[in-house]
């Protein structure tokens, strides 16, 4: 009787060597469930350890979450940005009529000739309530609300818009007349929008001018927030996306100056003859 381990011995000996297998062959062979197994506990644990050097530096290195913008209510900032180049920055393509003395300011409206109401200054916090009440009291005589103003706050910028809309008034920016960075939302609000000749009209993104420092996450969330407001106002307003397009590619140190062609084209102004007692230049009281 042969001993059974000696024959396989025995076999072992005898047997050809079997090839070997090529790399190819190898992972042909290998499950496509286990590779992407492999491939997605790869991506997540790279993706943890990026997250945790992100969390690490942002509770590590303190930082000012304030974005740097142009505040038009402080004495320290132009009252208006230099345009939107890639080199050194331009003047705005139109002078503005008004002293800067006169646009820092805090916004004051004044009801002149021909049922306009003249708003004029920065939008400063506490405007849109400031407007309410002028509107209230002074409602069925104004007709249009001419804007002349840098900007500011945009909370009061939405409010007063929607205000505008709902009243059904006319907005209008005059020769020369400056309506910048929050300013253009206020102009939405106008069922009917005129900008004259050499009206200067701008955007550019918004930032917190507040001296509060919050987290960056809250920065993030707040900034995202506000842009989203912004946008669905507008398309509420019927002004096309290319105007809040315009704003987001600006810094806000900088602000981009609208031609007429862009304001026709991306529905800023609107067609039509704005009424003959309106159309009589804005006078001051």
């Amino acid at each position: 009787m042969v001993n059974p381990i000696s024959r396989s011995v025995a076999t072992n000996i005898t047997a050809e060597p079997k090839p070997r297998r090529s790399l190819k062959q190898v992972l042909v062979s290998i499950d496509d469930g286990a590779i992407m197994r492999t491939a997605f506990y790869m991506l997540l644990g790279a993706a943890v350890t990026f997250l945790a050097v992100d969390l690490y530096e942002v509770a590590t290195v303190k930082t000012d979450t304030r974005l740097p913008g142009h505040d038009p209510l402080t004495t320290d900032a132009p009252v208006l940005p230099p345009a939107l180049t890639e080199g050194v920055p331009h003047a705005p393509p139109v002078t503005p009529a008004s002293p800067a003395e006169v646009l820092r300011k805090p916004i004051t409206f004044n009801l002149t000739g021909g049922g306009v109401l003249l708003a004029e200054g920065a939008i400063d916090p506490g405007a849109a309530e400031r407007f309410k009440t002028e509107i209230e009291a002074r409602g069925e005589y104004v007709k249009v609300v001419a804007l002349n103003s840098p900007g500011g706050s945009v909370e009061d910028a939405i409010a007063m818009s929607k205000l505008i809309r709902e009243k059904k008034l006319v907005t209008r920016v005059r020769e020369k007349a400056l309506c910048a960075s929050s300013c253009p939302i206020v102009f939405a609000g106008g069922v009917m929008r005129i900008a004259e000749k050499d009206a200067v009209i701008g955007v550019h993104q918004v930032f917190n001018g507040s001296r509060e420092r919050p987290s960056p996450e809250e920065a993030m969330s707040a900034a995202q927030s506000t842009t989203a407001r912004i946008a669905r106002h507008l398309e509420e307003m019927g002004v096309g996306a290319g105007v809040w397009l315009k704003a987001l590619e600006t810094p806000p140190d900088r602000l981009y100056y609208l031609t007429p062609k862009e304001l026709a084209d991306f529905k800023l102004t609107t067609p039509g003859v704005m009424p003959a007692a309106a159309a009589a230049p804005a006078r001051r009281p």
